[in-house]
């Protein structure tokens, strides 16, 4: 090695070689130190060597490209993909060429009919897969249209040119052509005419011969072989049966010679609503194609604003569809989603489950089902087309309506003009029960056009959801609601403490309405003997009788019998006990025992009977709430006061709970009556007067109204400020004394009751012939307790748009002061802030760029814009949206315009003001269609107002 490096440094001697100078060791004369030369000499050589590869051939060039990869390191083999991927993209690969055959088949049975004859144009081996039988052969016979005939063997694209046939010459009528020519709306004829019934002997002649054909088209379709497979023409399948080309003449030509994808997108574009939107379910592979046409479903119509919707879904039986749909939607988009959810069938039931009353259903946000407003043109148009998918009446096919309008005069014109118009049996809760949503599981009206009762044992609600579910949501549907809305917002700091206050009150609604835990009385006898079973229980001292109490109890009391008996004092525990005594509370809370009815048939005859005995039992319990605030809460805080030692001042406690104390005394006084009433109950026997006595007196349950808001206040500051009356509380609330529940939501108590006050008077009077003596002060009353709603409805209605103004003024830093006038906020919407560098170019043309993320705020009276920041909170997925105040303009001054979807901008809209417009989008179609509707709705009333 020395003689080696000796050689190396005399070869280096004749050249101007600097050992200390440049530091370079056996670097092939690339200099180290020197970052210039370094730098100089790795350019030139860079330029020789490519100079070399342009020259070598294209082996060569791929060995030199093989040894270099070869030998580099982790990080630069990374650096060499992500240049290779930035060159040759993979994302612009078509992936029928990369993926199987019937994984590309499976993408494409996802896309329309219009889509598929648009992907056909695309390539050649787009065409062949779009036009496959297995993609059009599920779509025709869901239609029922059966190709006339067995393809051949090497037949192309025979179900698809059917199809096009069929849809190019569907005789399709709109729901008022169809009315105009048929008279199917809500005309109706004292008894059918001539013409009618020859139309109904055509219809079920066509029905005949329509079932013959697909029996025939059934036995065809199963001999047909499997897709994908290829016999010749003779060779067996199954059973023996020979598949070749049958003996007619026709084929795809001779059915649509001319009909190619633009003539399908023309037929597709008419008003068809059935076919408009379906899902295509797939068979299994290697399998073959069954026809098979399920029975007629159940369609259950759940809107998102019923309380606890979520326990009702998961309660749905096996052959019930509910939709579960957005009730800010409109009726189209409603109608839409009971179209795919049927997939071309006809179901036997149509259930609507949705927030109402005894008068209409709040069918959605903005489209009320009322008598007054059942025939407008919106409302005509989508009974019509969603009851041309319910089987007829004399199929057993008609409509559920989970909101009591057979209680109500109007409810059940409602009732009758649905009828009427559908021509299908419309049925609802008649009203008996009170309670939320209980009247579902009480009688049910007959669906005749008089408005009868139906009182068989199973509810109709019954076919939709289990019985067990129902029972349970229908009982506890509204405090489900209050739990689920504070555990849909704060979710896992409160869920333990939300689910025992649900527990407790299905408890203590238990032991006090069904046990009567209080009034339960034991014998002193039974009460001595238990005393010393268990003083004797803690003195034993075997372990393995300690470990079974029961038994031993059991033993012990055995033993304290013959003693006594022998003993001959007259006591003497071998006989039975005595049954628990109830106190004579008990029985007047449920009324006495001679008011019950002797039989079923007396409660289906006597409705007006059943209704005041419903009455009188409701008012005993909310009786019993109302004294529960008087003895837990009044009493106490007043006796305090006296003592010297007062929790509250006496000027809160009467803020709190006088007004508690007079509704208690109207309510005593209006059981009283309605007691001495049912004790000589019959059939001419007037209640009306009874009302009107407390219609009389509402100007207590006015001044409670008026006082509710001032009383809560009352409560939260006093328990955050006193400590003393934040421990009672916590002692008083929640206990069998007061039903489980708190101060707050005892005083909630009067609110609830007017309403239920209102469906009972409702379904009094409908009971109620013309001619009987209380008709004139039934209707009176009931007046003046819907008026009384009103005014409930408006206060709330009020305190909920104070609380959003509130939030609102809160959640936008810098923002003005928006509680001016009569101002109240209509919707909020996330969107995008656009910007374009170019403003010559059209709209849908140009090219944007996200600025940020804003708020829009809709007023009644003007749109506000804020700039919102979207925070993530670590190590969690959550995350919180801060506003700040950007703009605000005034509506009589706001232009809004849509800009058309395009490659470059989806779902986006301008906003024009006076001095600016801003260019907004959305994540979605329909939050930009329903947001956009609801601000042109907006604008169009604040010029109407300023005129």
């Amino acid at each position: 090695m020395a003689s080696l490096h000796s050689v190396k440094r005399w070869q280096l001697s004749g050249t101007d070689y600097d050992a200390t100078r440049s530091e370079t060791l056996f670097s092939a004369w690339t200099p180290l130190s020197n970052k210039t030369s370094n730098r100089q000499l790795f350019q030139e050589r860079t330029s020789l060597v490519l100079r070399w590869f342009d020259l070598w051939a294209d082996g060569q060039r791929k060995r030199l490209l093989h040894s270099l990869l070869t030998r580099c390191s982790g990080s630069q083999l990374g650096y060499c993909r992500d240049l290779l991927m930035e060159t040759l993209p993979v994302t612009r690969v078509d992936f029928t060429a990369v993926l199987p055959r019937f994984l590309s088949l499976y993408v494409m049975s996802f896309l329309s009919p219009r889509d598929l004859c648009a992907a056909a144009r695309v390539s050649w081996h787009w065409r062949i897969l779009a036009e496959q039988d297995c993609l059009w052969a599920d779509r025709c016979v869901r239609r029922g249209w059966f190709l006339p005939y067995a393809p051949g063997e090497r037949e192309f694209g025979a179900w698809k040119n059917h199809y096009i046939a069929c849809v190019a010459t569907l005789d399709w009528l709109a729901p008022r052509e169809a009315a105009e020519q048929y008279g199917t709306l809500s005309r109706r004829s004292a008894g059918p005419t001539e013409e009618e019934e020859e139309r109904r002997k055509e219809r079920k002649i066509r029905q005949m011969i329509k079932d013959r054909l697909e029996e025939e088209k059934q036995i065809s379709m199963r001999s047909r072989r499997a897709w994908g497979t290829s016999p010749k023409p003779g060779r067996a399948i199954g059973g023996g049966a020979q598949i070749g080309r049958p003996p007619s003449g026709l084929s795809s030509r001779s059915w649509s010679p001319s009909v190619d994808g633009e003539q399908l997108s023309q037929s597709l574009s008419k008003p068809s609503g059935a076919l408009l939107s379906f899902t295509y379910r797939p068979a299994p592979p290697h399998a073959t194609p069954r026809i098979h046409l399920p029975a007629p479903t159940l369609l259950l119509l759940l809107s998102n604003r019923v309380p606890a919707y979520e326990l009702l879904l998961a309660g749905a039986k096996a052959g019930a569809a509910v939709v579960l749909y957005d009730h800010r939607g409109t009726l189209s988009a409603l109608a839409t989603q009971a179209e795919r959810a049927l997939c071309g069938q006809r179901a036997r039931r149509l259930g609507l489950l949705a927030p109402g009353g005894t008068e209409e259903i709040h069918l959605l946000r903005d489209r009320s089902l009322s008598e007054r407003t059942l025939l407008t043109p919106d409302h005509r148009e989508f009974w019509e087309k969603l009851c041309g998918w319910v089987e007829p009446a004399e199929d057993g096919g008609g409509i559920d309506l989970f909101c009591p309008l057979a209680a109500s005069a109007s409810g059940v014109a409602v009732i009758r003009t649905l009828s009427a118009l559908t021509g299908r049996e419309v049925r609802a809760p008649a009203g008996l029960a009170t309670g939320s949503f209980q009247s579902i599981l009480s009688e049910w009206s007959d669906g005749s056009v008089g408005g009868g009762l139906w009182n068989q044992p199973a509810s109709p609600a019954l076919r939709f959801v289990h019985e067990s579910v129902l029972q349970s949501w229908c009982r506890q549907a509204r405090w489900m609601e209050d739990a689920l809305e504070e555990l849909r917002v704060l979710l896992e700091p409160r869920l333990q403490r939300l689910r025992l206050q649900a527990r407790g009150r299905a408890l203590g609604h238990f032991l006090w309405e069904r046990i009567r835990l209080e009034d339960l009385c034991v014998s002193e006898d039974l009460s001595e003997a238990l005393t010393e079973g268990l003083s004797a229980l803690a003195r034993e001292e075997d372990a393995r009788l300690r470990t079974r109490p029961l038994e031993f109890l059991a033993a012990f009391l055995s033993r304290w019998s013959e003693e006594e008996e022998e003993g001959g004092d007259g006591r003497s525990l071998s006989r039975t006990p005595e049954p628990p005594r109830v106190s004579v509370s008990a029985v007047c809370s449920d009324g006495p025992r001679e008011l019950a009815l002797p039989s079923c048939l007396q409660a289906a005859l006597d409705w007006r009977g059943a209704v005041v005995r419903e009455l009188h039992r409701s008012e005993g319990v909310y009786l019993g709430m109302l004294a529960a605030v008087l003895k837990v809460y009044q009493e106490p805080l007043t006796a305090a006061v006296n003592s010297g030692r007062a929790i509250l001042s006496l000027a809160d406690v009467q803020v709190v709970l006088a007004p508690v104390a007079q509704i208690l005394e109207l309510s005593k006084a209006f059981q009283a009556d309605l007691h001495a009433r049912l004790q000589q109950w019959g059939g001419d026997q007037c209640v009306g007067d009874v009302f009107l006595k407390l219609c009389s007196k509402l100007r207590v349950y006015s001044s409670y109204l008026n006082n509710y808001t001032t009383a809560l206040h009352a409560i939260d500051k006093c328990r955050e400020t006193k400590p003393p009356f934040r421990a009672f509380l916590k002692r008083s609330d929640r206990t069998l004394a007061t039903h489980m529940l708190s101060l707050q939501e005892l005083l909630l108590c009067p609110v609830w009751r007017i309403q239920e006050y209102v469906t009972l008077l409702q379904a009094l009077s409908l009971h109620t012939p013309p001619d009987h003596p209380d008709r004139t002060h039934l209707d009176s009353a009931l007046d003046a307790l819907l008026r009384f709603r009103g005014l409930v409805q408006e206060l709330k209605r009020n305190s909920e748009r104070e609380r959003l103004m509130e939030e609102t003024q809160q959640m936008i830093r810098g923002c003005p002061n928006l509680a001016e006038g009569n101002r109240r906020l209509v919707i909020t919407q996330d969107a995008a802030l656009l910007r374009s560098r170019d403003d010559r170019i059209p709209d849908s043309l140009r090219t944007y760029e996200q600025v940020s993320d804003v708020g829009l705020f809709l007023f009644n009276d003007a749109l506000v814009l804020t700039r919102r920041n979207v925070r993530h909170t670590p190590f969690t997925p959550a995350h919180r949206s801060a506003h700040t105040f950007l703009a605000s303009v005034a509506l009589a001054s706001l232009v809004v315009r849509a800009i058309t979807h395009s490659r470059y901008v989806s779902h986006a809209f301008v906003l024009e003001g006076p001095r600016r417009s801003w260019v907004c989008a959305t994540d979605r179609e329909e939050e930009r269609g329903h947001f956009l509707s609801v601000l042109r709705s907006a604008i169009d009333s604040a010029l109407t107002g300023g005129q």
